[in-house]
């Protein structure tokens, strides 16, 4: 398969095949296979230093195996030439912990940031961007309920407020896959779940697969589809949600010392 394929109709959207990822002499994955399909929302979940953010930088490339196979949307990032591996990335949505927002700049013009892979020449200020993508961006900051902060500036938002701009930025990209890294890990518990609510309803209307790195057990299980958990590297569990037992489940973090 090229570098540049295109994922089949109805094929997974992330394949991999004995995945390997070493530092140096550090050994941080092993042993890795996993394969999900379009439209799904997988919990990743572990320990601290599990593996995790790896796993998730391995999907959109940022690193590339030291063993094995990485197929996304039908192309394998470590093959890939740099401006294929740039193309592949508009596909790819990722949320961070951190929000990853330029604080002194409005809603609006944050979410019209995700669109600047679609584009020719920077762009400074909302007036800069053409109708159509200012249209698409108050459009999207009303499917998070952020319609009215649009012109308000992002570092005067709550936390939760400013996980889903970040949201709504990544949906200027009509991304087929959406990242998210521990994205809740700052936020209050009642503005956790509203997030998390909030990306599972957009990924169901709009079809995206999400892999959300979690610390927090119940939402994983209250959110996802799929929980694939990992420690010390390897994955220890991989389940539909629904037969997915919470104490099985804690015990991951619990027995992570007699593993």
């Amino acid at each position: 398969m090229s570098a540049s394929a295109t994922r089949p109709e109805n094929g997974p959207s992330v394949q991999l095949h004995d995945v390997g990822m070493s530092f140096g002499h550090k050994q941080v994955l092993s042993d890795i296979d996993l394969e999900i399909s379009p439209g799904h929302f997988v919990a990743l979940v572990g320990p601290s230093g599990a593996g995790k953010s790896t796993l998730l930088r391995l999907l959109n490339g940022s690193h590339l195996p030291t063993a094995g196979r990485v197929s996304v949307l039908g192309s394998e990032p470590a093959t890939c030439s740099r401006r294929e591996l740039q193309q592949l990335r508009t596909r790819i949505g990722f949320v961070f912990q951190q929000f990853g927002l330029v604080g002194r700049l409005s809603a609006m013009e944050n979410v019209l940031m995700g669109a600047l892979g679609s584009l020719r020449m920077p762009r400074y200020g909302v007036s800069t961007y053409p109708r159509d993508l200012r249209v698409r961006a108050a459009e999207n900051l009303e499917r998070v309920g952020l319609l009215e902060e649009r012109f308000q500036r992002c570092d005067t938002l709550s936390g939760g407020q400013q996980q889903r701009v970040a949201i709504a930025r990544t949906l200027m990209q009509d991304a087929e896959i959406v990242l998210a890294d521990e994205p809740v890990a700052s936020l209050d518990p009642s503005a956790s779940l509203s997030v998390l609510e909030t990306l599972r309803r957009l990924s169901a209307e709009d079809g995206f697969t999400v892999v959300c790195s979690l610390h927090q057990v119940d939402l994983a299980l209250r959110i996802s589809d799929r929980i694939v958990a990992v420690r010390d590297g390897a994955i220890v569990l991989d389940r539909a949600t629904s037969q997915t037992d919470e104490t099985e489940l804690r015990s991951i973090y619990s027995d992570r010392a007699a593993a």
